[in-house]
């Protein structure tokens, strides 16, 4: 079953303006592994649960096409309404019933999407689409974040878990799977080759956060417009 808990046109600009961009350094490691596995040029990627295109655009400088799928009418309006990236399409789909050919897609890519995902009938399709020595990236972070903002860290990490705490009665129990790190999706890949990265391994590539997106940060969580009805 497609989880739909997205599609309200207010959470998507708030999407838009909030949600936070892979770091390149993550980035760089993906590419890095595919090259490994499959020398370039790299022609397709395809990012599932794309939302408003902040990892999808990341994509755009290293492969001939790249499209974003989001099973979200409005979060593919707003990533529409980005400019400037002319070889980036956005679809209206799931990644449970992909729109390509057999063995068509260089790298998959889910950031922050795939706990949401039919974990049987996504890794069915992925291994479909794929071209052979084709890649997928999983990639997410929990809950157990910390921001940095001037000397005021400490204060923002308080309100930051009070805040928490308040809206965790209304998340989706997939959330579990997120602080999980996906490791039941991961376990099921049947790819004989995979690499799972933690977060000490990447930890100093996360980018600060301001103390005036930290409030849009947490507006964008799932559970705060449900909490608001």
């Amino acid at each position: 079953m497609t989880h739909r808990l997205f599609e309200d046109k207010h959470h998507a600009s708030i999407y838009q303006q909030y949600r936070f961009v892979p770091p390149v350094e993550v980035k760089n490691l993906i590419l890095q592994y595919l090259d490994e596995k499959k020398e370039p040029p790299h022609v397709l990627a395809v990012d599932l649960g794309c939302g408003t295109g902040q990892n999808t655009r990341l994509l755009a400088p290293h492969f001939q096409e790249v499209v974003g799928i989001d099973v979200s009418e409005n979060q593919i309006s707003e990533a529409n309404a980005v400019p400037g990236f002319p070889n980036v399409t956005y679809r209206v789909g799931t990644a449970e019933e992909l729109p390509f050919q057999d063995g068509s897609v260089d790298l998959l890519t889910a950031a922050s999407a795939a706990h949401w995902f039919n974990q049987d009938k996504f890794l069915k399709e992925a291994s479909r689409t794929l071209k052979p020595r084709g890649c997928i990236a999983l990639l997410s972070y929990t809950d157990a974040l910390k921001f940095h903002y001037s000397s005021a860290g400490d204060t923002l990490n308080s309100i930051y878990e009070e805040m928490k705490n308040i809206l965790l009665p209304y998340a989706s129990p997939q959330v579990a799977v997120v602080n999980s790190k996906l490791q039941a999706m991961y376990d099921a890949i049947p790819f004989r080759d995979k690499k799972r990265l933690t977060r000490e391994q990447t930890q100093r590539q996360v980018k600060p956060c301001s103390g005036t997106h930290k409030p849009g940060f947490l507006r964008q969580w799932m559970f705060h417009p449900l909490k608001l009805r």
